[in-house]
């Protein structure tokens, strides 16, 4: 007897040895969880395979550790407003329309590879791609490359080509005999019938969300107010909302102000992209129904235009309305998720400098780093399982040396990125 229970206690202790080995636990100073109003000290994050066993203060026996007892880690970042198609539109470079007229399309995705591997580096390990601006379905491409392995990047949420009206996107302003003839960055529909006909071949392709753009052109009105040029009617917008949600997919609209804001909200569209000019209707109405907000303030300090043409006082009345009108989303409580539009700016430049101007219009660092966290998984139907570190989430752990709830230019500098629970970079261990 004596014999059977020793037998069964080693076959035991062998077992978890084993299991112990194959876990991974990363030691953490200070820990923000993506979900507590403050952060904790000193804990223990258990890792095996690609998900989080959980949260304590203890090592398990035999586990490979990971020692981030001097920095903050925190659930890898999400940005909900990217277009790793776009490179910026530099003017030197020929602007938009250079990259849709004389890149080639296997030159742009070769881009895109380095802007998604971009964003992993910078520790955004989730991001919603929100059109590709002519590539057609190549987001697709790039997200089933990176599902297998072949390249870096993060975790991403595709929307295929976005859909807008006739005189309602760009490539324009060229000589009538070619304009109809040129490419678009977006799928040009009109009518419900195309509208709903074109969401179907979207999702056929792929597409995990449809991205709608509800206003375009805008302007200073003569009363020195922001005009702006709405798209789809009402009839269009519900065709597309209601084909969408009846397929379980959600809605995003790219609107400013105006109408074209107020049939976005009518028609039910899910989240509001940049929303510069709120008014108080259409930000109660936001709340009543739960709609997103994704401002996007950094894009708009980029694209200005030069002093002396007649568009600089559209582009500086546009940034001056957009932080009073998320000062009063934010107040009326609003729900916010971060979203930069980068690829709207060079992707050399750091995407976490959105968090400064989150923070200058209102947030706390606390509110600004769970917009790109935990809120911004809620956005995605991903609660529970991204931007929270916490058990039965993925492990997507990132770190920084500084602390982002004192300065949160500290997270232009993330020094350990972990993905689906392999490390992809590690500058905070590697030269101990």
């Amino acid at each position: 007897m004596r014999r059977l229970l020793f037998s069964i206690l080693l076959v035991s202790a062998t077992a978890l040895a084993q299991t112990d080995s194959d876990v991974m636990v990363i030691r953490a100073g200070t820990l923000i969880d993506g979900l507590s109003a403050q952060p904790l000290h000193d804990q223990v994050i258990v890792v095996r395979d690609n998900k989080i066993l959980g949260v304590s203060g203890s090592v398990p026996v035999g586990a490979h550790m990971i020692d981030l007892s001097n920095a903050v880690v925190m659930p890898g970042l999400i940005d909900t407003h990217t277009h790793i198609f776009l490179q910026g539109e530099v003017p030197e470079e020929g602007g938009y329309d250079a990259q849709l007229l004389k890149q080639g399309m296997a030159f742009r995705a070769a881009r895109a590879t380095v802007s998604a591997r971009r964003c992993l580096e910078q520790g955004f390990t989730t991001i919603r791609d929100v059109e590709t601006e002519g590539a057609g379905a190549g987001d697709v491409g790039i997200k089933q490359a990176i599902e297998r392995g072949y390249i870096p990047g993060p975790r991403m949420f595709t929307t295929t080509r976005a859909l807008s009206t006739t005189n309602g996107y760009p490539l324009e302003g060229y000589a009538p005999e070619v304009e109809f003839t040129l490419p678009k960055g977006a799928q040009i529909v009109d009518g419900p019938v195309q509208a709903r006909t074109a969401v179907r071949q979207q999702l056929e392709l792929g597409a995990d969300w449809i991205k709608v753009y509800m206003t375009h052109r805008s302007w200073v009105t003569p009363d020195g107010k922001l005009g702006v040029q709405p798209t789809f009617t009402l009839e269009e917008i519900k065709a597309i909302t209601d084909e969408a949600h009846a397929q379980g997919h959600k809605v995003a609209c790219h609107a400013y102000g105006g109408v074209g804001l107020h049939r976005a909200l009518d028609g039910g569209c899910d989240s509001i992209e940049h929303g510069l000019d709120l008014d108080d209707a259409a930000i109660a109405q936001m709340v009543k129904q739960g709609t997103w907000l994704v401002p996007t303030f950094s894009v708009y300090y980029y694209d200005q235009a030069p002093p002396s043409s007649p568009e600089a006082k559209r582009d500086q009345l546009r940034v001056s309305l957009h932080g009073p009108s998320f000062q009063r989303a934010l107040k009326a409580g609003v729900k916010i998720a971060f979203g930069t539009d980068a690829g709207g700016f060079k992707w050399s430049e750091p995407m976490a400098q959105e968090f400064k101007y989150m923070v200058q219009f209102g947030m706390t660092p606390m509110q600004a780093i769970q917009a790109a966290t935990s809120k911004a998984a809620e956005l995605l139907d991903m609660h529970g399982q991204l931007g929270v570190i916490a058990p039965g989430a993925y492990a997507d752990i990132i770190a920084v040396q500084g602390d982002p709830l004192k300065d949160v230019n500290a997270l232009k500098d993330v020094r350990f990125v972990m993905k689906d629970g392999k490390v992809f970079k590690d500058e905070l261990t590697a030269a101990k």
